[in-house]
């Protein structure tokens, strides 16, 4: 959970979150909760109010561990006394099994040698094309339909973007796709990781297609 944080967002020298890792920065999520079966983990943003950390600490203390879904109502009821909340999110975030499926057939890694293979279904990965940052595509008829990279990074850990053209969808694309992405990640020494919403069921799908293992469940609150 640590790792996955990490990952997703910036912190200052005391833990306390700043920003979105990535290149917006927008402002990170006034309450991280993770929630795992070996316990439950908590960040919040640098600019909450003192008082009202204590009283979301104590909060996150009284919550079971496990990986279902967190009751975010308790949450929203604590910190909108003080803000109004802007946006909720909450999902199950994943780790990869030690044995990886080869599905090299109709899968390649994208370089900035090859990065026209994203033309012409998933060219808005064109900017996201960046030298030590995984990203693999699965083709159809040799073209890329489906594609999965590393759209948050740190020295440990890559967490999974994934997105299948709309025409292309249900047919393996993003399996091979996000497969080859998390070798990638593992063949320069960093630990893929996967996460989403509980809403989306076909990312959820997908997990479970690849044999994903959760290992928690998060709640942001903005």
């Amino acid at each position: 959970m640590r790792l996955h944080v990490e990952a997703l967002f910036t912190s200052d020298a005391a833990g306390r979150l700043l920003t979105v890792n990535d290149t917006g920065a927008a402002p990170a999520p006034r309450l991280f909760f993770g929630r795992t079966s070996s316990g439950n983990a908590w960040w919040f943003r640098h600019d909450t109010d003192a008082a009202l950390v204590e009283n979301l600490r104590r909060l996150c203390e009284s919550q079971l561990t496990g990986i279902d879904v967190v009751d975010a109502e308790p949450f929203i009821a604590c910190l909108s006394r003080a803000e109004t909340i802007r946006k909720t999110w909450t999902g199950p975030a994943y780790h990869f099994p030690p044995s990886l499926a080869s599905t090299d057939i109709d899968v390649v890694r994208v370089t900035a040698a090859n990065a026209s293979v994203l033309s012409p279904y998933l060219e808005d990965w064109l900017g996201d094309v960046s030298p030590g940052v995984p990203m693999a595509v699965a083709l159809e008829d040799g073209k890329a339909v489906s594609v999965c990279g590393s759209v948050r990074v740190t020295q440990h850990a890559h967490e999974a973007g994934v997105d299948t053209n709309r025409n292309f969808r249900r047919r393996g694309h993003g399996a091979r796709a996000v497969s080859a992405w998390a070798r990638a990640v593992r063949d320069m020494d960093r630990i893929p990781l996967y996460s989403t919403s509980w809403a989306d069921e076909a990312s959820r799908a997908l997990a479970k297609k690849l044999g994903l293992i959760q290992f928690g469940s998060d709640l942001h609150i903005t």
